[in-house]
């Protein structure tokens, strides 16, 4: 579990699309340098956040100056992690500790799908952007004032149109997060409110044992009519 405050920005050292190291797993790996505080306390195993996809630490280095991770096929479907190049920038967070304060969100690491950039512009000193999800059924659990993760960054919705929706990134986050430096076309990693599809689940739930009691009622009525 994650809270969508990205701790710092790092850098992709190398993406290998068959990786047949013990550490690469015989699949796609990420290693990523330029990892800061991140790598502080890490151990195999421990999950980190790259771009709001949670990975898995398969390798560090004794300097703790870089860490790799495997990529699952259903990774690179659902993200834009295939994208990334040698030297790219990408956000990382740690896996919440019990005594760090919460600001952002409940943010899972398990990204929803890829977003458009559309709209690019600055309002003041804040940048506005609008995003089209390649999947338009998770416009669904996108409701104005919201949450939603960014390439695993917490934010706000300021609007929901149609097939888009917008955010508003103050200044003070623009020197944080890699968002800022991205461009109309590009593509983001978006996840939505988990809560909200936790709430659909529960209410398809309940409507269908509803409904089947009524089913059952309506045989059991019929039934018992054919048989006068």
């Amino acid at each position: 579990m994650f809270t969508g405050i990205v701790e710092h920005i790092g850098t992709v050292s190398e993406f290998k699309e068959l990786d047949s190291s013990e550490s690469g797993g015989n699949g796609a790996s990420l290693t990523i340098s330029n990892v800061g505080p991140i790598l502080d306390d890490v151990n195999m195993g421990d999950s980190i956040a790259v771009n709001g996809v949670c990975l898995t630490v398969t390798e560090y280095d004794d300097g703790k100056t870089f860490f790799k991770a495997g990529l699952a096929p259903e990774t690179l479907r659902r993200t834009n992690l295939g994208q990334l190049k040698a030297d790219s920038p990408v956000n990382l967070e740690r896996a919440i500790a019990g005594h760090v304060r919460f600001g952002g969100h409940f943010v899972q690491g398990h990204v929803d799908g890829t977003a458009e950039i559309v709209v690019k512009k600055p309002d003041g000193n804040s940048i506005a952007f609008t995003f089209k999800p390649k999947d338009q059924s998770l416009m669904t659990y996108i409701v104005e004032k919201g949450f939603i993760a960014v390439d695993g960054t917490s934010l706000t919705v300021t609007a929901v149109t149609g097939d888009t929706f917008s955010i508003m990134m103050v200044a003070y986050t623009q020197e944080k997060v890699v968002l800022a430096k991205k461009e109309v076309g590009d593509l983001v990693n978006i996840e939505v409110d988990f809560m909200g599809k936790l709430l659909e689940k529960q209410i398809d739930g309940a409507v269908d044992r509803k409904l089947g009691g009524l089913e059952a009622l309506i045989e059991k009525i019929v039934d018992k009519k054919l048989k006068q």
